[in-house]
């Protein structure tokens, strides 16, 4: 577990976080990204502890084909910004990284339990985190935020389009037949389409993608060791 503190510099106030306009402009919506089901996909989580002011993030890599674990870390620090809607990233941006950082391979494409395009300023964690790794990154949400959409038909793989007026920011995306389906939107050098694809290709059981499920136990599990030393 690496232990991590709060970057130099790091905004600390909503008006420093106005930093996410000028780092939208640098978000790749032109390239498709990694062929699903090829090389590695890491899905990363964090869980909080206010009380306690600690953060634990997870980074878990699988085998895209096959879907088998290859490597996972976990680092714990402070809490570094207020909570605030549409700036989580700013709490666990940090973490995040350091996770990430200390993985022993390639993480491949990354997947982030949240939102990338679907965000108020269109720049979501999955947009954040891709830009300041020049990682590939896509969102997969459990809840459309402030978004609208019509219910995808039944059937797995049905999709509609997720919108922001006209303006379409994501899909809903059916992942088991009659789930309540989850909101996917592209973060960083991947497109919709391939994201959707690769979604399809982590959800064989569950709703949620087995990158977001592994993450997000591994996590807790951080969390609640270091709340106990």
């Amino acid at each position: 577990m690496t232990t991590v503190g709060v970057p130099a510099g790091w905004p600390a106030t909503e008006e420093e976080a106005a930093e996410q306009d000028r780092l939208r402009g640098r978000v790749v919506l032109d390239e498709p990204g990694p062929p699903p089901g090829t090389g590695h996909v890491t899905g990363v989580d964090v869980a909080y502890d206010d009380e306690r002011d600690l953060v634990a993030a997870a980074a878990v890599v699988l085998d895209a084909a096959t879907l088998a674990v290859v490597a996972e870390t976990t680092a714990v620090g402070r809490i570094s910004f207020p909570y605030v809607p549409g700036l989580l990233a700013f709490r666990e941006i940090p973490t995040v990284r350091a996770a990430l950082d200390a993985l022993p391979c390639q993480p491949g494409l990354v997947v982030c339990d949240g939102y990338g395009l679907a965000h108020p300023r269109r720049f979501g964690l999955a947009s954040h985190l891709g830009v300041l790794t020049g990682l590939p990154a896509i969102g997969v949400a459990k809840n459309p935020f402030t978004f609208t959409y019509d219910e995808p038909d039944p059937a797995r793989g049905s999709t509609a389009p997720l919108l922001a007026g006209t303006e379409e920011v994501g899909r809903a995306l059916r992942t088991r037949d009659g789930v309540k389906p989850v909101f996917v939107s592209v973060g960083h050098r991947v497109s919709l389409a391939n994201a959707l694809a690769h979604v399809l290709a982590l959800t064989p059981r569950y709703r949620l993608p087995e990158t977001t499920r592994r993450a997000d136990a591994l996590c807790r599990r951080a969390l609640r060791e270091a709340a106990g030393s």
